[in-house]
């Protein structure tokens, strides 16, 4: 039986054998990567942008394989990244706890170690789920000590191919443009990266004050006595119900197109390592049928997050319902479906999300060039999907590939670090299960493509390499010495 008492059971204790284990493992590597310049400045090997979950293990994984100029770039004030304490609205995360996300395979580095640390070995084995804002202070300690390079309150407005095959990161920041010159940029954007929040055109009926996406921000307390309807019944459309609840909601009606709640979620019940490693093997027909499987029988929401709604006698729920039309009367909203009319006074959309280029202008330079799914890959019948389709069709290391081979080669710099890299690569770049693996896949392609890029210089520096090993006067050659000899006897 181990001894407890040598466990970690500080952050101090934590941090130091975190940094034992990187020294054990001679980790992070020297930085290898010969520096550049152009137009008279510094250029950056990699710039990630967003500085979520993603972006960090992406950075770590970048800095512990030697390439230490690179940037991660985020809009948000530090401490914000991705969702978990803006418009996540669950108590807990919907992963299990001892999964070790984005740990790069260091027990030290881990949700658990850092818990335990934090709150001992007990509160560990009583504790559920992570509860989210913890999360989020695990995401800071992870920044904080892998000595992160994360640039907060930046705004990325644009990426522009260079005619010398690199990019143009154009950013501001307090209002200061700036223009980063980047030889590889990875997006790093989370669900919405390639797109936005949908919402179905019937919202367009009415007026923008009378409704939200749960990817909103969302005054709930303003909510406090009205009726609140929520149509979808996802993790997402349940924690806004529940949070509009808690808040004080006097009436919620949760609409759902389906028959049933989901009870059963698919990819849950195959996950394994053949899965995160595999997929990407696939021959495309199987990728396709895997997905549209498991899209179609949708993922349910988290039993804690349906009791959380159910618990109130307030709340309503409504099968069978799809929104068949929206209109408003004076201060409030008649909601239709084929069950009857329901008043609201505010309607929140769990609708999810949708890949849409055109909707990242960030993007506008390379967009047309950007080969979807519905570009080289035939619909298989019966099984349209419009998600699918508009997928974006990825390389090895996550790059957007062209629809005209030859048309922008400089598209293979940018990187689809997020979740609609799905149906190339598999489930690797937008939940905490297999984050690692796939920050791994990324930056040793990305790795790969620097050094095959550099391999004038690297030669050049082979050749130039003049560090003897031997002096010369280790070992003497016995017939030699006897040589030497035998020529003094004849003079």
């Amino acid at each position: 039986m181990s001894d407890l008492s040598t466990f970690p059971d500080t952050l101090d204790a934590l941090e130091e054998r975190l940094r034992q284990d990187l020294s054990w493992l001679e980790l992070p590597a020297k930085a290898w990567v010969p520096a550049r310049e152009a137009d008279g400045q510094n250029v950056v090997d990699v710039v990630i942008i967003g500085g979520g979950m993603a972006g960090l293990v992406a950075s770590g994984m970048l800095k512990r394989l030697g390439v230490a100029n690179h940037v991660v770039l985020d809009k948000a004030p530090a401490g914000q990244e991705g969702p978990w304490v803006t418009f996540a609205r669950m108590r807990t995360l919907r992963s299990p706890k001892q999964l070790t996300g984005p740990a790069m395979g260091l027990p030290a580095l881990t949700f658990r170690a850092y818990y335990e640390a934090r709150f001992g070995r007990k509160a560990w084995v009583a504790l559920d789920r992570a509860p989210r804002e913890i999360w989020m202070e695990y995401l800071i300690w992870y920044r904080k000590v892998l000595e992160l390079p994360v640039r907060n309150g930046v705004s990325v407005h644009a990426i522009l191919p260079r005619e010398d095959g690199m990019l143009d990161v154009v950013c501001s920041q307090d209002g200061a443009k700036d223009t980063i010159i980047a030889r590889h940029v990875v997006l790093a954007t989370g669900r919405d990266g390639l797109g936005g929040p949908f919402v179905p055109d019937i919202a367009e009926q009415i007026d923008r004050k009378f409704w939200a996406h749960t990817a909103d921000e969302v005054d709930f307390w303003a909510l406090r006595g009205k009726r609140v309807g929520v149509i979808g019944a996802g993790a997402s459309a349940m924690d806004n119900a529940a949070t509009a609840l808690e808040a004080g909601a006097d009436r919620l009606d949760m609409f759902v197109r389906r028959r049933a709640l989901p009870r059963i979620n698919k990819f849950t019940g195959i996950g394994s390592q053949g899965v995160v490693h595999g997929f990407a093997g696939l021959p495309d027909e199987w990728k396709w049928r895997f997905l549209n499987y498991a899209m179609g029988q949708q993922t349910p929401p988290p039993r804690p997050s349906v009791l959380r709604v159910s618990s109130f006698e307030q709340a309503h729920l409504h099968l069978e319902s799809p929104i068949i039309g929206l209109q408003q009367d004076g201060d409030h909203v008649v909601v239709t479906t084929p069950r009857g009319s329901y008043p609201v006074d505010f309607l929140i959309f769990g609708t999810g999300f949708k890949i849409d280029l055109a909707n990242r202008p960030e993007l506008a330079a390379f967009e047309p060039h950007i080969r979807l799914w519905r570009d080289r890959f035939p619909t298989p019948s019966g099984m349209e999907n419009g998600e699918l389709e508009g997928s974006p069709d990825l390389g090895d290391t996550f790059e957007f590939l062209e629809r005209e081979p030859g048309s922008c080669p400089t598209l293979a710099k940018i990187h689809c670090f997020n979740f609609p890299a799905t149906l190339s690569h598999g489930k690797l770049t937008g939940d905490i299960p297999a984050i690692s693996e796939g920050a791994d896949r990324l930056a040793r392609g990305i790795v790969r493509s620097l050094f095959v890029e550099d391999r004038e210089k690297h030669f050049a520096n082979l050749q130039a390499f003049d560090t003897p090993e031997l002096l010369g006067d280790e070992w003497a050659d016995d017939d030699t010495e006897a040589l030497t000899e035998l020529s003094s006897e004849r003079t």
